[in-house]
């Protein structure tokens, strides 16, 4: 069998390290190697015979030896929004074509479309056309939106019993086990999707009056949801010290909620686990344990 790479970039944050550690069930370490920032914190990685260096988006020349002799690059998106985003995934796209990767993976997000109410999809549909302008084949994986988002906006109310948050729509929560399990099945089955995937989301699409139900049933105490204006919540938000800027985007998700753009539910992610996704009932009720339950 021909000699075959897989990097992943930013292995050793939340999803990055669980693609990694499920790719390790299904191909050897000396067939993946990591692109980090900080590879001190990825040497639990390299004591297993996973190739570790030191890459960062920022730097290209660096990127070139991270990726070298890689078959095929996953790029972890970045923890940034708008044209700063766009451009440090397009370097991580030219270093995967300048090091002759023969398909580049990226993780995208449903409802990735130029028009969102959601900067991050807009930012994912400006890279999605940057990998088919690359002129190497490609996946782009339309992640569904992180259940671990559903619990920030939740913050205070886990222990309050009080949600308010402004008017949403139904979100396919998904949880990042899920998405890095699917992310390892795809890397592992070279060529399983070209192109974006269609959306890799959880059974169920959930309001935030659903998540409160869910939130009564998974703990018996009453948990009630109401309404707050967009306004409100900006200043809420700001007045907690969150810069304006990420206000808004904040707001977007909501917004992008209530046109409909998260609400899809589809088999396929079912269909790459070989079982039924985590659903955020059980995402929440780990959480309620943890933070001491009742």
């Amino acid at each position: 069998m021909e000699h075959t790479m897989i990097i992943v970039t930013g292995a050793t944050g939340q999803l990055g390290r669980q693609v990694v550690e499920r790719l390790l069930t299904r191909v050897p370490a000396d067939r993946v190697g990591v692109s980090v920032r900080d590879p001190e914190k990825a040497k639990a990685f390299a004591d297993r015979g996973v190739r570790v260096r030191q890459g960062s988006f920022t730097d290209p020349a660096g990127l070139a030896h991270a990726f070298e002799g890689a078959t095929q690059v996953l790029i972890v998106s970045v923890d940034k929004m708008g044209e700063e985003a766009v451009r440090q995934h397009r370097a991580a796209i030219d270093g995967a074509v300048a090091a002759g990767a023969r398909r580049i993976l990226y993780t995208s997000h449903m409802g990735a479309a130029a028009s969102s109410h959601f900067e991050p999809c807009r930012d994912h549909a400006a890279t999605e056309e940057a990998l088919r302008a690359s002129g190497v084949p490609f996946t782009s994986l339309r992640n569904g939106f992180y259940a671990t988002s559903a619990m920030q906006f939740l913050g205070g109310a886990l222990q309050s019993g009080q949600i308010v948050l402004p008017a949403d729509g139904p979100v396919s929560w998904t949880a990042h086990a899920d998405l890095a399990e699917a992310a390892a099945a795809v890397l592992a089955d070279e060529g399983r999707f070209d192109g974006p995937t269609p959306p890799l989301t959880a059974g169920q699409a959930l309001t935030f009056d659903d998540i409160a139900r869910v939130a009564t049933e998974a703990t018996g105490r009453t948990f009630t949801r109401s309404t707050a204006t967009d306004d409100g919540f900006r200043q809420q938000l700001v007045g907690h010290g969150v810069p304006a800027e990420t206000a808004n985007q904040l707001l977007g998700v909501f917004a992008a909620g209530r046109a409909g753009e998260f609400a899809t539910v589809d088999p396929t992610l079912a269909a790459l686990l070989g079982r039924e996704p985590i659903t955020l009932g059980t995402v929440l009720r780990e959480q309620l344990s943890e933070n001491g339950g009742r």
